[in-house]
């Protein structure tokens, strides 16, 4: 889905398998392993998406650039 953010461009979540797309205006893809869907919907209704990623994702998840 796209997001209103000046640093993402859209999120993608399979819950199947925990894991959280996140793509960035300068087209960075990145995908965050084992995330639990309420911090997906979380993020998804957070009103600053930069900064509940920051607080929220970044760092706490295992991750690799798509």
């Amino acid at each position: 889905m796209r997001v209103e953010s000046t640093a993402i461009q859209k999120i993608d979540y399979e819950p199947e398998h925990g894991k959280l797309f996140v793509t960035f205006h300068d087209g960075d893809e990145y995908v965050y392993v084992g995330v639990p869907p309420r911090v997906t919907e979380a993020f998804a209704r957070a009103p600053s998406k930069g900064r509940f990623f920051q607080r929220m994702i970044r760092d706490r998840y295992p991750y690799n650039r798509v």
